[in-house]
């Protein structure tokens, strides 16, 4: 068993039993679990998504750029989200109307309230992360087409979501595989701090516990004038 194995499932053996004990009615989908038959989970009424580990890369090449996310949803949709940088003892967290927030437990500071840029599509330089591991030629002609003179930043796993969060990048779009544990929580964060995560194509924002775990093509952005 690789160190990357047995990190996962430390992270997700500590998590699960954590959520169990918290709420043992609620059901938890987790990547390093097998879901329940579609089936059975089209009747949840709620159930926590689980990443224990995002960024399998830079956990092993001892990036800052891995994280924790956990997310609780309801209706198909986040009320809950928590994302936590392990290395950085950083966490985002934001619930249904309540609003997004940052915490540098290292330092023991008190949560700090985060908001998206607002920004015009048309502007120049806009700041978009790109996946350090998942680059696609799709995502990138999509770039090149759509925005004038965009500034790129490498960064990993939920990270990239996160900046969009705190103002810190504009936008962020995804064309390739990912899977609904690798957006619940950035999406509630993204949403509650003012921002938006729309599925490509349709625009509609992205939604949870479908027959297919995997999510479309994505966008994800602050807050967008005229």
């Amino acid at each position: 068993m690789s160190p990357v194995t047995v990190a996962d499932l430390r992270a997700n053996a500590i998590i699960i039993d954590g959520l169990l004990k918290l709420t043992p009615e609620i059901p938890i989908i987790s990547e390093e679990n097998e879901p329940e038959p579609y089936a059975r989970r089209q009747n949840y009424d709620a159930v926590w998504l689980v990443d224990p580990l995002d960024g399998t890369q830079e956990f092993v090449d001892n990036s800052a750029d891995f994280s924790v996310n956990i997310a609780l949803v309801r209706g198909q949709k986040p009320i809950l989200g928590v994302v936590y940088l392990p290395n950085t003892e950083g966490v985002y967290f934001a619930t249904l109307g309540g609003g997004s927030f940052f915490q540098d437990i290292k330092k023991g500071y008190a949560p700090e309230k985060i908001s998206v840029n607002i920004f015009k599509t048309n502007d120049l330089a806009l700041r978009i992360p790109i996946s350090r591991t998942y680059y696609s030629g799709a995502t990138q002609a999509f770039i090149e087409q759509t925005f004038r003179e965009p500034v790129t930043t490498i960064r990993g796993s939920a990270v990239k979501f996160l900046m969009i969060a705190e103002g810190s990048a504009d936008v962020y779009p995804r064309i390739g595989k990912t899977m609904e544990w690798d957006t619940a929580a950035p999406q509630i964060i993204i949403e509650e701090a003012g921002g938006s995560l729309l599925q490509l194509e349709s625009r509609l924002p992205l939604f949870y516990n479908k027959a297919d775990l995997s999510n479309p093509d994505f966008i994800a952005a602050g807050r967008v004038m005229g």
